[in-house]
């Protein structure tokens, strides 16, 4: 750590870009939640419910709608039992250290981060908090306090169904999340913003995240284009960042969980400022 120190000190000290927080489902793990492609992720697991490629698309949700929202329940149930970690409340703690050069942007879909008390998110991945029109006739707005949340195997009642469409025109709602099938824009995934962050991002911190997804990676790369820093806080090996930084010359790699780094990480920049 004491190399990402003097890192960390000349840019906190000499530079003025942002300093970026990337997160993924692994700094949300240690709250309970399971990644979506580890050994034990909500994907891979072989029930009817849990096929991503086929199950996570708005095509299927068109044709399945219960099905898809029993699934969709059963991921509030986990996600409103779960409590931010050391590594949320760390990175909150950073902010307000940084303050104004911070920038969180998050694939995942919880909340934690907010609960924690971090302000500046980016939600690239959309919100379980959140539904719209699956018509579009909406914005995004928060979750039906109506609507329970369910083990996956409990069926929908004619009451759920209800609150489960929209008021204006009928429609179904829809979680207010980016699906398999569906492209990233700056309305509700914050598409311009990202790589606007990216672009002006001097210190990447990339956390719990192993480069399955476009814009995550879009992100990593626009920086590393740039000759920024780019540190990798994650304990899983010979994940696609790892292979795309491979013999970089700006690349700090931190084999520990977000737990246990960023603590340490908040420790280090409250020494340097």
């Amino acid at each position: 750590m004491e190399a990402l120190k003097i890192i960390l000190q000349k840019i906190v000290t000499e530079q003025h870009g942002y300093i970026t927080f990337l997160t993924g489902a692994g700094i949300s793990a240690e709250s309970g939640l399971p990644t979506y492609r580890s050994i034990d992720g909500i994907w891979i697991k072989g029930t009817k419910y849990h096929r991503p490629e086929e199950f996570g698309t708005y095509r299927y949700f068109s044709q399945n709608q219960e099905e898809v929202w029993q699934y969709n329940l059963f991921w509030k149930k986990m996600i409103d039992s779960a409590k931010p970690n050391p590594g949320h409340l760390a990175i909150t703690e950073i902010e307000s250290l940084l303050g104004d050069r911070f920038r969180l942007i998050t694939q995942n879909v919880d909340g934690l981060h907010q609960e924690a008390g971090t302000k500046r998110v980016y939600e690239i991945h959309g919100s379980k908090h959140k539904v719209r029109c699956s018509g579009e006739c909406s914005e995004p707005f928060d979750f039906p306090e109506d609507v329970p949340s369910k083990e996956y195997t409990e069926d929908l009642t004619p009451e759920d169904i209800d609150h489960l469409k929209c008021t204006q025109c009928g429609n179904w709602l829809r979680p207010n999340t980016l699906w398999f099938d569906e492209s990233y824009n700056e309305k509700n995934y914050h598409l311009d913003t990202a790589y606007d962050i990216a672009d002006h991002t001097d210190l990447l911190f990339v956390i719990g995240t192993s480069g399955s997804t476009a814009l995550p990676v879009n992100i990593v790369e626009t920086v590393k284009i740039r000759a920024r820093w780019i540190v990798l806080i994650n304990p899983e090996k010979d994940t696609y960042f790892d292979r795309i930084m491979k013999g970089s010359k700006t690349i700090h790699t931190i084999r520990e969980s977000s737990s246990t780094a960023l603590p340490a990480l908040q420790r280090m920049i409250e020494e340097i400022i």
